[in-house]
């Protein structure tokens, strides 16, 4: 989902009036003359402008009271909605069909949905580069987020193991908070549950070497939780042997793992949770996970 074209034309021209606005208190920008020259001048310095205006909001609420260009009520609503902007570093990781997701720095961690202006986010920011890192102005703008158009990326490379924790934070924000689609954004105060956040820690290898303490806490004080423990476990062996089974020649089948070992196999699911009950006691059967080998 992008804005459209009619209300991308719309978010500039309130944007440039604005800021065109600020800059007759501000002067940072030189031989600037009309809403129109500041489309005009570099990002560059149009970066030093919007940075001063969002550092003083008391900017906006003075152009609100004036009104000089005599903007209608709901412009002016949409103006005083800037003052709840979200400014500084972001890491935007990942291309939805709906959105881009920016990932905050904050603790715990929030993720928003931005929309790009006249060129789509996706064509800005190459997918095979993500995650990257960035400074930017997010604004609420009818019922969505958008950036401001200008986008700073730095030349920091993320490595693997970065990457790898800000998939365990993108995964935590969304848990959390869901992905944030309107702003202002009023968080509830609420405490994930014990299951969720296991799910979480068990989410891929780095995250479970981090939280190997929790993860430990967590199984040892509730059965359930131990029951949902061998549960992901066994989602992550199945993969792997998913490939070890294929490369042997095993090309369809049900399995039943446990532990880390496959202790059962057949054509069916149904003959596997036969064999399971000849061979598993009863109270160690909620600890085995069951998958299918497809061609």
């Amino acid at each position: 989902m992008e804005l459209s074209k009619e209300e991308i034309l719309h978010y500039y021209h309130l944007y440039w009036t604005l800021l065109y606005y600020a800059n007759k208190t501000l002067e940072v920008l030189e031989n600037v003359d009309s809403p129109k020259d500041i489309s005009q001048c570099s990002l560059k310095d149009v970066a030093k402008l919007r940075y001063q205006l969002f550092d003083q909001p008391e900017l906006i609420d003075d152009f609100i009271q004036k009104n000089p260009m005599s903007l209608s009520r709901q412009d002016l609503d949409i103006i005083a909605s800037w003052k709840n902007c979200l400014k500084g570093r972001f890491f935007i990781v990942r291309h939805l069909k709906k959105y881009t997701v920016f990932l905050d720095a904050e603790d715990p961690p929030r993720a928003y949905g931005v929309l790009g202006l006249y060129t789509p986010l996706k064509e800005l920011i190459d997918p095979s580069n993500l995650p990257v890192f960035v400074e930017a102005v997010l604004l609420p703008f009818e019922n969505k987020i958008v950036y401001d158009g200008i986008l700073a990326p730095s030349n920091i490379i993320i490595g693997k193991g970065i990457s790898r924790g800000l998939d365990d934070k993108y995964n935590e924000a969304k848990m959390r908070f869901g992905i944030i689609t309107a702003l202002p954004f009023h968080p509830e105060k609420t405490e994930p549950s014990d299951a969720e956040k296991l799910k979480i820690y068990l989410k891929n290898e780095n995250s479970r070497e981090i939280h190997w303490e929790e993860i430990g806490e967590l199984i040892h004080k509730d059965p359930e939780l131990m029951a949902l423990y061998h549960q992901e476990m066994g989602k992550v062996y199945a993969r792997t042997y998913r490939r070890r089974l294929r490369d042997i020649g095993i090309e369809k089948g049900w399995f039943a793992v446990t532990e880390g070992l496959i202790i059962a196999g057949a054509t069916t699911k149904d003959e596997v949770e036969r064999i399971l009950q000849d061979i598993l006691p009863a109270e160690k059967r909620m600890f085995v996970y069951v998958f299918q080998l497809k061609r």
